[in-house]
């Protein structure tokens, strides 16, 4: 439970986009998911896409929240909102936002990219501290992860067992995510059945997954590549989010038969 929007951005990190094909994705795009903690409906988290301005140029703002609601917001309760402002052409972010508070665990955080030096930024607004970390060239933050990889350009191409990864900025160090494609399936959801791509993210075993492969992911298997389904096992029990809301896709939602 305490990492819930991290569990909703992995799920969103499914989708794929570098700049070589049609975007994915446009400003106006809102995705809404449900999670439920074993049989109860444990919170929301959604996902939008809107336009701002970052050194003189027009960007993306892309902005997720997460946050718990019901009885579960009385034994724990969690507000996040992450944030990044990343280029349109690109995907490389140019700054994050990162303000949560996970059962009384808070950070208060922005990051600031400098891609020709390789360099970010943190500043610590809760500790009242500053300092700059050297990253890998092109590294994304957790919420440009996503987008990014929406339009990657091989996503389709992938054969059962191979896998994708990208550099990924969090928590004052780079890390490598890593994707592998598990094959697709059809998924029954509010919407009615929907063809999925099925991905397996490579997490860090210990505190709170069960092991390294406990993520599985489904993705709409069309040109929105859309995240519908994930699954979690945790250290204690097991997390499950489905889509509940969209708007402003860039293309046809494919449904293979409808509610």
């Amino acid at each position: 439970m305490k990492k819930i929007v991290i569990f909703i951005i992995f799920l969103g990190m499914m989708s794929f986009s570098p700049a070589q094909k049609e975007r994915a994705f446009d400003v106006g795009e809102w995705f809404k998911f449900r999670i439920h903690y074993g049989l109860v409906n444990a919170g929301y988290a959604t996902l939008e896409v809107k336009e701002d301005t970052r050194n003189n140029k027009k960007v993306y703002h892309a902005i997720g929240k997460g946050y718990t609601t019901g009885m579960t917001k009385f034994f724990f309760k969690v507000e996040d909102n992450y944030e990044s402002y990343f280029d349109k052409e690109t995907g490389n972010p140019y700054q994050y936002v990162r303000k949560i508070n996970e059962g009384g665990y808070t950070k208060n955080q922005e990051g600031f990219f400098n891609q020709t030096a390789d360099k970010v930024v943190v500043k610590d607004y809760k500790n009242k501290t500053e300092k700059t970390i050297a990253v890998p060239n092109n590294v994304q933050d957790i919420i440009s992860t996503f987008y990014y990889l929406r339009n990657y350009p091989t996503i389709d191409k992938l054969k059962v067992g191979e896998s994708v990864a990208v550099d990924m900025f969090f928590d004052d160090e780079s890390t490598k995510f890593k994707l592998k494609f598990m094959g697709r399936e059809d998924i029954s959801t509010k919407f009615g059945t929907i063809p999925c791509m099925i991905f397996r993210p490579y997490v860090q075993a210990g505190r709170v997954f069960k092991e390294q492969e406990s993520l599985t992911v489904w993705i709409s298997d069309d040109d929105n590549k859309i995240p519908i389904r994930i699954k979690a096992s945790l250290a204690v029990g097991s997390l499950k989010a489905d889509i509940d809301g969209f708007k402003g896709l860039k293309y046809p939602f494919t449904v293979k038969a409808k509610k």
